[in-house]
């Protein structure tokens, strides 16, 4: 017997986010939506899970057949489309260790934030497992960011869960997908525009691992959006 399925639906709003999934070294980049590797990560902070315990393991095993779909929401000012901008600020690191064994006096890094943005994520899976994820975000054990400490909600992360992701998108985004940038994950090579490496595997500093996730990325309306 098969288990039951629902959506979990998130909220996704705040002045500053960043959402990187090919970041290196000293330069860390954000994409325009919400990647796949934070939204679990938000998931293991509001359960509480250990980087790298067994817990986490667990549950990141059992989130990988959930599917994902992440939209961005156009924001307002009166008549006005607010348009999503990307800053790049600067952070300075004292004492960082050099490949010969000594210490550098000042190392700096730059990442960018995405400025106007809010999304909307659906995930779609075993209901036990995203009511779980649910209630913990409603409750976390740890805060909650969108992808960086500095990236602080202004609005309730939880959404809801409905019985399927048709349902939650009504209810969520009444006014309809037409034209919003979206990602999707797709079940067939061919069916996708991209592979991204941010499913995560392990989440230890000392052992971070990512899979591939084959996605749709595109405007609602276009090919395999809707």
């Amino acid at each position: 017997m098969c288990a039951e399925t629902a959506c979990l639906a998130l909220r996704l709003e705040g002045p500053l986010q960043s959402w990187g999934t090919a970041s290196q070294y000293n330069r860390r980049l954000t994409d325009l939506l919400p990647s796949r590797s934070a939204i679990s990560g938000m998931l293991c902070a509001a359960l509480g899970l250990d980087r790298g315990s067994a817990e986490e393991a667990s549950f990141l095993q059992e989130m990988m057949p959930v599917s994902m779909l992440a939209i961005a929401v156009p924001r307002q000012l009166g008549n006005r489309l607010l348009p999503v901008r990307r800053l790049e600020d600067y952070h300075t690191v004292l004492d960082t260790a050099k490949a010969d064994g000594g210490l550098k006096d000042c190392q700096l890094t730059y990442r960018q934030y995405l400025l106007n943005a809010a999304f909307r994520v659906f995930l779609s899976g075993e209901r036990e497992l995203l009511e779980k994820a649910g209630n913990a975000l409603l409750d976390p054990v740890w805060g909650l960011w969108l992808g960086r400490k500095a990236c602080i909600p202004t609005a309730p992360v939880f959404a809801g869960i409905y019985p399927d992701q048709r349902t939650a998108i009504t209810s969520c985004l009444p006014e309809g997908l037409k034209g919003c940038l979206c990602s999707r994950d797709v079940s067939s090579f061919p069916d996708g525009t991209d592979s991204v490496a941010d499913m995560p595997v392990c989440f230890s500093s000392s052992g971070r691992a990512f899979a591939l996730r084959r996605i749709w990325k595109g405007y609602a309306g276009e090919g395999n959006a809707s």
